[in-house]
């Protein structure tokens, strides 16, 4: 009897079994087998999933204990942050959320530097209100400033003039110990008849010192010979310091007149002018009332006339300084 009659005996259906080339398996078999794998499979792949998900979470780092910390400012704001303690779970409460207040930051000024594109140079010693030594180049070099000329204090041949040891001091209070830059006018020449460089005189934080003297009343605007490159504003400062009644100027000093003491001038003559000379015999030139340089003159040799005739009478060998104005 076959397998087919034995199995039809016992109460099989035809149906209920699948005959392959090699074996004849039952279906429910079969079934329970597919079903196990699948759950099997379902459940790898699920768990890969978790896993993938799981891995690619961040996990924050724990935090330690830390209460009123101040954050600090990285630009132009600060922000206070409330932490509560550190815990297991890597959890942390913020309290009183983040708040932001405007901090005002103030860049302070930069002191002032020597401008590059200059070269200053070292301040020997400060002569008086007008004059001064400077280092030039390793060389000590006296600096005759062009422009203003300020009332005598150094020349052993007369008096202190008035309001000459004010000026004096004001240039040793802005000089003394400073760089300074010189700037020379092709105008006036290289150096005067002492030997001294004829130049105006730059302080490194930018002090145009010729000019302030004049603008303070500490000195006069001084023509010597021909016009100079700053005459216009010079005598404009001397003006407006005038008005003032600033420094030399103010009435209760020198008389309010920029005649020093040490060397009055006489009336002007009928033709509008006086000269002066030194009686002294080394002297060489006379000087016209609107040439300043005869008030360098000493006044204990200091003479005057009313006319060019006279003065050559009386010293033919002298030259006149420059023409009257």
């Amino acid at each position: 009897m076959g397998m087919a009659e034995r199995l039809y005996r016992n109460g099989w259906e035809p149906f209920d079994y699948i005959n392959t080339s090699a074996t004849k398996i039952p279906l429910d078999f079969m079934i329970k087998k597919i079903l196990k794998w699948t759950i099997i499979t379902v459940g790898c792949l699920f768990g890969v999933i978790v896993a993938v998900a799981i891995i690619s979470e961040p996990i924050p780092k724990p935090i330690e204990t830390a209460t009123h910390e101040v954050v600090s400012p990285l630009s132009t704001t600060t922000a206070e942050v409330a932490v509560s303690k550190t815990t297991t779970s890597n959890h942390f409460e913020v309290k009183n959320t983040v708040s932001v207040s405007p901090q005002v930051i103030v860049t302070p000024a930069k002191p002032a530097t020597s401008d590059p594109k200059y070269t200053y140079y070292s301040v020997i010693k400060v002569v008086d209100g007008d004059t001064l030594s400077i280092n030039l180049e390793g060389v000590t070099e006296t600096i005759r400033l062009i422009g203003i000329n300020t009332p005598e204090t150094v020349d052993p041949r007369k008096p202190v003039e008035c309001f000459g040891k004010q000026a004096s001091d004001k240039a040793k209070m802005l000089l003394s110990g400073k760089n300074v830059r010189i700037e020379k006018d092709v105008t006036q020449g290289d150096r005067d008849k002492y030997g001294r460089l004829l130049a105006y005189v730059w302080r490194d934080d930018g002090l145009f010192f010729n000019e302030y003297m004049i603008q303070e009343g500490y000195a006069y605007e001084y023509t010597y010979n021909k016009p100079y490159k700053y005459q216009t504003d010079f005598k404009a400062d001397q003006t407006t310091a005038k008005a003032q009644n600033k420094g030399l100027w103010a009435p209760d000093i020198c008389n309010g007149s920029s005649t020093t003491s040490s060397t009055e001038a006489t009336p002007l003559t009928a033709n509008g002018h006086t000269f002066y000379l030194s009686s002294y015999y080394s002297s060489k030139f006379y000087y016209c009332d609107t040439d300043d340089g005869w008030k360098s003159l000493s006044s204990a040799y200091l003479k005057s006339y009313t006319s060019e005739e006279t003065l050559l009478a009386a010293y033919p060998s002298r030259t006149l300084h420059e023409p009257c104005k």
